[in-house]
C-alpha cells in the first residue's frame, strides 16, 4: 500500500493541510509535504521543503532564490521530481493561484486514473492551464484558502473524502482487453465509430475529440504506457497548430508515439480544416477565405494547397522520428466529410499537396509506410484499409488474436 499525499504551502496554510491530512489518515495512510517557497525554517510537515526543493535538477539553491516567481516554477518542478520516487495512491493540494500553478504540473506527470484533487481559489475560473490534458478534479474553494471556517471545513472534507473515496473503492473489474485509441472530429465520426465497432469484440477503443486537448490527452496515455496501439484517424489538430487555429494540440503532437514505438495507424482526417470560434472571432485577414460555419461557436476554414504542403511537411518530420511501426493512410475521395464532391471544402488541388507532401517526405522503409487509399476517410472501404493496416502492424510484433478484426 502506498499513501495519500497532501501537498502546499505550510507556511500560509498548514492548519488547512493538517485539517485534510486528519480527514483522510482515518482511512488511508498519509504523506504530508511542504511545499513553501522561503527556504525559512520548518515545519510540521513530514516531508520539509528543503527536503523536495533538493529533487531539482540543479539543486535546491535554484528553488529558494528569494523570487517569489522564480521560487514557484523551481519548487513545481522539484516536486514534480519528488513524487516520481515515491509510492504514490493519491495526491490533493490546496492553495490560491500560485499553489495552484506549483502543485498542478506535478499532478500532470501523474498517470491517468490515479487520483488527483486540487482545491483551489482559481478553479471556478479557466483551468485548462492548470489541468490540460489530465484527470485532475478542481474543487472551488469558494472562500479563499485562508483559514478554517464552517465553509471552508466543508468544502475540505468534501474534497479530502472524494480523495479517500477514489483512493478506496477501485472501479470494479472488467474484462482485461488491450486498449487501442482512435482520434476523432465530428467530419470523421462514420469513420471512427465503424473502426471503433469492428475492434470491440478483441480490443478496448478509446476514442478522443481531436480539439488540442484530446490529442494531447490521448499521447499522455500513451506515455503513460496505458495504450496498445494508435489509430489517429484524426490529425486535424495540426491545422490548427499551421494555422493560428484554437484547436492545435502544440508542437509534441505525435512525439509520445516516436518515444513509446507503439504501433501506429494514421490518417488524414479533417486536415481540409482549421478551426476558429464564432465567425465574428476569425482574424481578419481570413475573413476573405473560404469559411463553413459549423455552429454558431465553430467556424471552419478551408486549409489552402500551401498549408497542406505545411501540415504534410510537419506530419512528415514526426513520423520520420518513429522507429515503431507505422502505416499512414491517404484518403484521396477525401479528408472529411465536408471534402466530397459537391461539399463545401472540396478541393483536389490542396488535397493532392498535402498527399504529394506526406508521400515524397516521408522516410518509407518495411516499418514506415504511406498508404493511398482511393476513397473518402469515411468510406466503408477505407475502414476496411485502416483495419488491414492494423492486424497488420500487431501481427509483425506477434501480437496474438488480431486476425478476427475485421470490418463488420
Amino acid at each position: 500500500m502506498g499513501s495519500a499525499y497532501v501537498a502546499g504551502t505550510f507556511d500560509t496554510k498548514g492548519d488547512e493541510l493538517d485539517y485534510v491530512a486528519e480527514l483522510i489518515a482515518h482511512g488511508h495512510p498519509v504523506v504530508t509535504v511542504d511545499l513553501s517557497t522561503t527556504g525559512e525554517g520548518s515545519s510540521r510537515a513530514v516531508v520539509q521543503a528543503a527536503e523536495v526543493a533538493a529533487h531539482h535538477p540543479d539543486g535546491a539553491d535554484a528553488v529558494f532564490t528569494g523570487d517569489r516567481g522564480t521560487a514557484v516554477t523551481a519548487m513545481a518542478t522539484a516536486f514534480a521530481h519528488f513524487l516520481r520516487e515515491r509510492d504514490v495512491d493519491g495526491v490533493i493540494g490546496l492553495g490560491g493561484s500560485g499553489g495552484t500553478a506549483l502543485i498542478t504540473p506535478a499532478m500532470r506527470e501523474l498517470p491517468v486514473g490515479l487520483p488527483k484533487v486540487m482545491v483551489s481559489t482559481v478553479a471556478s475560473g479557466d483551468v485548462s492551464g492548470y489541468v490540460d490534458a489530465t484527470d485532475i478534479a478542481m474543487f472551488p474553494s469558494v472562500t479563499d484558502v485562508a483559514g478554517l471556517n464552517r465553509i471552508s471545513r466543508r468544502i475540505l472534507a468534501n474534497a479530502a473524502h472524494a480523495l479517500l473515496g477514489a483512493i478506496s473503492h477501485p472501479m470494479p473489474q472488467v474484462e482485461d482487453k488491450p486498449a487501442v485509441a482512435l482520434s476523432m472530429f465530428g467530419v470523421t465520426t462514420p469513420c471512427a465509430t465503424a473502426t471503433a465497432d469492428a475492434l470491440t469484440a478483441e480490443f478496448d477503443p478509446l476514442i478522443f475529440h481531436a480539439t488540442g486537448t484530446g490529442g494531447r490527452a490521448m499521447e499522455k496515455l500513451v506515455d503513460d504506457g496505458l495504450v496498445r496501439a494508435v489509430l489517429d484517424i484524426t490529425t486535424t489538430e495540426v491545422c490548427d497548430l499551421v494555422a493560428g487555429g484554437v484547436m492545435s494540440a502544440g508542437e509534441q503532437r505525435l512525439d509520445a508515439i516516436a518515444r513509446t514505438r507503439v504501433p501506429y495507424v494514421g490518417s488524414c482526417g479533417a486536415l481540409d480544416m482549421v478551426n476558429f470560434g464564432a465567425l465574428e472571432s476569425v482574424p481578419q485577414r481570413y475573413r476573405d477565405r473560404n469559411l463553413y460555419v459549423h455552429n454558431p461557436q465553430v467556424t471552419l476554414m478551408r486549409t489552402t494547397p500551401q498549408e497542406c504542403r505545411e501540415i504534410g511537411s510537419f506530419i512528415a518530420r514526426k513520423l520520420n522520428a518513429c522507429h515503431g511501426p507505422v502505416r499512414f493512410l491517404l484518403p484521396t475521395g477525401g479528408v472529411s466529410m465536408l471534402d466530397a464532391p459537391g461539399q463545401p471544402f472540396h478541393d483536389p488541388e490542396a488535397d493532392a499537396a498535402l498527399f504529394d507532401t506526406i508521400e515524397r517526405e516521408v522516410e518509407q522503409t518495411e516499418n514506415r509506410r504511406v498508404l493511398r487509399v482511393g476513397h473518402n476517410v469515411n468510406d466503408e472501404e477505407f475502414v476496411t484499409a485502416l483495419l488491414t493496416s492494423f492486424r497488420e502492424i500487431l501481427e509483425e510484433q506477434g501480437n496474438p488474436g488480431t486476425r478476427e478484426v475485421s470490418r463488420h
